[in-house]
């Protein structure tokens, strides 16, 4: 998607989350047309900049209105309307929202009559009792919004944020700073590059161009439309706060300390405590700055990361990995696994079009795309009768299949499996009977529903599901989305067991509000000898490229690319389907 369109749908969203906020109706007329016109925008392959308002406004999900804001962004850089509600509503009262069960008509009440803005003023009103007296409110609803703060460890000052949230941001930074003629390279670190669920806040790390000035690249950073807050800024080191109150530091180093930098700032404390005890044997002293003889400070290595690995007699390490979880013993080993890149995946196995009531492409624009990416295979996994609005019936579906198979035999440079996403019910049901379910190529099942039933009952229903014969896949494991829903609880170790016994393979779900199954449950896997799959979920095809974050979830639990189903040639992936199709 063109960079302008990014942003103009990151506007849109933004102005979406306000106008919540302003007219307290999440589902508000403007709402509903600000988060359309959004998903709009990022549909488009035309960039925004070459579209005139009118144009714009003949594009479906794009109002009049809504076009002539994105007109004014493209024109002047800023949108009247959001500017006047970015003034309004300060970063710490939309950080309220984050909390499960705080919706915009409660903050706009603690707001009114309690002066609350913030985190901390929420919980000081809960504290004191001020909150549970509210109109219509009360002390099990101030029980459980302490609940949810404290599950979402937004209480802590050391709060962290969904990376779904952290990511865009990031990238925004990244691509804005790479486009300056004063910077010669830009990363991020921290966290984010070892791909947390989680972020706290975000190091960005960058080197001037020849002659350049580190102000000029400092005064950009400041001046960013994303900036809210400048906490300090310096010729080295410069920290903002954004408009949604995530801290993001900029750090100039120079070109031969750049891969130092990059080690000392993307590990985990205790990585890096294991790089430089390896350097302390050496003699050496392992810093920020670069790794060199500890007595004399002649420089060994630090230009790159590969040479400071290098030196310390290390393979390098993928920085998912850098968690102390035994890498660095068998980075010293040279027994890593093998990275998994996107170039790995031969298919994509979880993809939805507008023939279900949540896609947003037609399945021809769909499967042009995933050839466009180089697949070789895909399933279209429509969603199921059982979920309501957005389900197929049975004869939606075999007109479907008589569509998919006309269209494979007619493009000839694709393997189609017709499939479905199936909904597992709280016995561990699915869809449709079990004649009609054979008869599917390829199925993904999953929950979508029932979500806090006892362990027993969850670990039985999905233990039930994955014995079906026609489950291929069990899809996102507990349902999670990260920051706003806790999955299913489990125990894994039947479920594991039962994926072994019939070959089943648990999905990893590579939409960043999921990603799921966890890193945790993949590594468990994995010494369980389950079969996995990464697949996009996509309902619209910029979503095709999450695979590259199930590449680096899969690389963060140390999975290897021969773990996985669909890094499989066509003709071995068929012949796994058939066998666990088979009973395993």
């Amino acid at each position: 998607m063109p960079r302008t369109n990014d942003d103009v749908a990151a506007a849109l969203d933004e102005l979406a989350r306000l106008t919540k906020v302003d007219e307290q109706d999440p589902n508000s007329f403007r709402v509903r047309a600000y988060e359309r016109a959004a998903r709009a925008v990022e549909s488009l392959s035309t960039d925004v900049t070459d579209m005139s308002a009118s144009a714009l406004a003949k594009v479906s999900g794009i109002g009049k209105s809504t076009a002539a804001k994105i007109r004014q962004f493209v024109d002047d850089g800023h949108i009247d309307k959001l500017e006047s509600l970015r003034e309004k509503y300060p970063p710490g009262q939309l950080q309220l929202l984050q909390v499960p069960g705080l919706g915009p008509k409660m903050l706009g009440l603690l707001d009114e009559v309690l002066g609350v803005r913030d985190l901390d003023g929420l919980r000081g009103a809960i504290a004191d009792g001020s909150f549970a007296d509210l109109p219509g409110l009360g002390d099990k609803t101030a029980e459980n919004l302490a609940k949810a703060i404290e599950r979402m460890h937004l209480a802590s000052k050391t709060s962290r944020r969904p990376v779904a949230e952290v990511l865009p941001v990031a990238e925004r930074l990244v691509a804005d700073l790479a486009d300056l003629d004063a910077v010669e390279e830009v990363a991020w670190a921290g966290s984010l590059r070892r791909f947390r669920e989680t972020i706290g806040d975000v190091d960005l790390l960058a080197t001037l161009a020849d002659g350049a000035d580190a102000e000029d690249v400092m005064a950009a950073f400041r001046d960013h439309d994303l900036a809210a807050e400048v906490v300090g800024s310096g010729t080295t080191k410069t920290s903002i706060v954004t408009r949604d109150g995530l801290s993001v530091d900029l750090r100039v180093v120079p070109p031969a300390s750049f891969g130092a930098a990059l080690v000392y700032f993307t590990g985990s404390k205790a990585h890096n405590i294991a790089l430089r005890q390896r350097a302390i044997e050496r003699g050496w002293k392992l810093s920020e700055y670069d790794l060199a003889d500890a007595e004399s400070g002649e420089v060994v290595a630090g230009a790159t990361e590969e040479e400071v690995y290098a030196a310390l007699d290390l393979a390098w390490v993928t920085p998912e990995l850098r968690e102390d979880v035994g890498e660095v013993q068998r980075a010293a080993e040279d027994t890593l696994p093998e990275r998994v890149e996107v170039a790995h995946l031969r298919g994509d196995l979880h993809v939805h079009t507008d023939w279900s009531g949540d896609g947003r492409e037609t399945l021809d624009a769909m499967v042009a795309a995933l050839v466009e990416r180089g697949l070789d295979y895909a399933a279209i996994t429509d969603h199921a009768e059982d979920l309501r609005i957005n389900g197929i019936s049975r004869e939606g579906m075999l007109e479907q299949r008589r569509v998919l198979r006309a269209l494979e035999e007619s493009r000839g440079d694709i393997r189609l499996f017709h499939g479905t996403e199936l909904n597992i019910g709280v016995d561990g049901s699915l869809d449709y009977d079990q004649d009609f379910l054979d008869r599917f190529d390829f199925c993904v099942a999953s929950v979508h529903s029932h979500f806090t039933r006892p362990v027993a009952e969850q670990t039985e229903r999905l233990v039930t599901a994955i014995r079906n014969p026609a489950v291929n896949v069990i899809g996102h494991l507990t349902g999670r989305k990260l920051g706003r829903r806790p999955g299913i609880e489990l125990d894994l170790e039947p479920v594991f067991a039962a994926c072994v016994e019939t070959g089943t393979a648990l999905e990893m779900n590579a939409a960043l509000p999921r990603l799921d199954a966890s890193v945790d449950v993949v590594r468990a896997g994995i010494e369980a000898g389950v079969t996995f799959v990464i697949s996009t979920d996509s309902h619209a095809i910029r979503e095709l490229d999450r695979a590259r974050h199930g590449a680096a979830q899969a690389r963060r639990a140390g999975l290897a690319p021969d773990g996985i189903a669909n890094t499989r040639p066509t003709a071995d992936f068929e012949d796994w389907v058939a066998s666990v199709r088979s009973g395993g």
